[in-house]
């Protein structure tokens, strides 16, 4: 990743970049921060992601099918390779230590410009923070949440775990 040297400091560059949208990254945005919330194991940050996806994909058009088919993503005709190569890299990311190797990188590259990885790559490190804050302070999963985590993700086994209400 030697070609982000520019972003591997915190400095003014680094924010404009995760926190433009392109149009092209929208949907890789909110399937990262998933993504990385799954490897990090934070049901409540999947609860809310899954939850994002839910509501802003069904404003942008999105077929309720992806949401279901996305832990498949990597068989499903419903994914696209530029979608595929996104989702890797943030488990990949997401995972201590990171497992990005160069062939990742470039199948990466192949489909997302500079900006859209750093902004992908944002994605994930904010989730980081995310997912441990939630997970150490034990975060009470609200309602609507916890009903969009049984909708979309139960089949695949998630369940609200520590961030039950009332535990």
């Amino acid at each position: 990743m030697a070609s982000f040297q520019r972003f591997r400091k915190p400095n003014s560059a680094t924010t404009p970049a995760i926190s433009t949208i392109s149009p092209s990254s929208q949907w890789a945005r909110r399937r990262s921060a998933s993504a990385s919330s799954t490897a990090a194991g934070c049901r409540y940050c999947q609860a809310h992601t899954i939850r994002a996806a839910a509501r802003y994909g069904a404003q942008e058009g999105a077929d309720p099918a992806r949401l279901a088919a996305v832990w498949d993503y990597r068989h499903s005709a419903l994914f696209s390779d530029a979608e595929r190569a996104a989702l890797d890299f943030a488990l990949a990311a997401a995972q201590q230590p990171a497992a990005v190797d160069d062939a990742l990188t470039e199948r990466l590259r192949t489909h997302w410009d500079e900006g859209e990885i750093v902004e992908i790559a944002g994605v994930v490190a904010l989730f980081g923070f995310l997912n441990r804050w939630n997970d150490a302070m034990g975060t009470t999963l609200e309602a609507a949440a916890q009903a969009d985590g049984e909708r979309w993700l139960s089949a695949q086994g998630w369940n609200s775990g520590q961030h039950a209400a009332g535990d």
